[in-house]
């Protein structure tokens, strides 16, 4: 079964449906939220807050298809909402950074390079890169044109090269 079949399931009322989702995006969710709010506290505190909030409103889903695309939009905008009530940012502890990467170096690095980018391109890196979504997807969780989300990712890709490809500019990051 499929995660539009299960979340189909879930906008009828089936708890274990709903649980299953959260289950199967929950990785995504975790490095969105940290890329955005930076510490575990309110990583945690966002996707809790998204998690009650997708559950106490999973039947005004309208396409089970978009599930992920929906739950995303409700994490960044609790996660926009920690932000605007602390008025603050935090330095990210690499090594809290837990996903399915090669090894710990490399995804530190890369890490390291994403946090060098233009704050609204970290997320659309983020979004593209790391979790795989469309342009289209991404246009949708961010409520910007499809034209933007290229936009952005042509200029943090511009921006990224200066980073890591020697004789633009002096590049601090050497690709292995």
């Amino acid at each position: 079964m499929d995660l539009s079949e299960k979340a189909d399931l879930a906008r009828q009322g089936d708890k274990e449906a709903f649980v299953y989702l959260v289950r199967a995006v929950q990785q995504s969710l975790f490095v969105i939220a940290r890329s955005i709010v930076k510490n575990d506290e309110d990583c945690a505190d966002a996707m809790q807050e998204t998690i009650t909030k997708a559950f106490s409103n999973i039947h005004t889903l309208k396409e089970p298809a978009y599930f992920k695309t929906w739950i995303i939009r409700i994490l960044i905008n609790e996660c926009n909402r920690i932000i605007r009530k602390k008025k603050r940012v935090y330095p990210v502890p690499y090594d809290m950074r837990k996903t399915s990467y090669q090894g710990d170096y490399e995804q530190i690095e890369l890490f390291e390079i994403i946090d060098e980018l233009d704050e609204p391109l970290q997320i659309i890196v983020t979004l593209f890169y790391i979790e795989d979504l469309s342009v289209r997807e991404i246009s949708k969780v961010l409520e910007v044109s499809e034209g933007t989300v290229k936009s952005r990712l042509f200029r943090a890709r511009q921006q990224l090269s200066e980073l890591v490809l020697p004789g633009k500019g002096g590049a601090r990051y050497e690709l292995s």
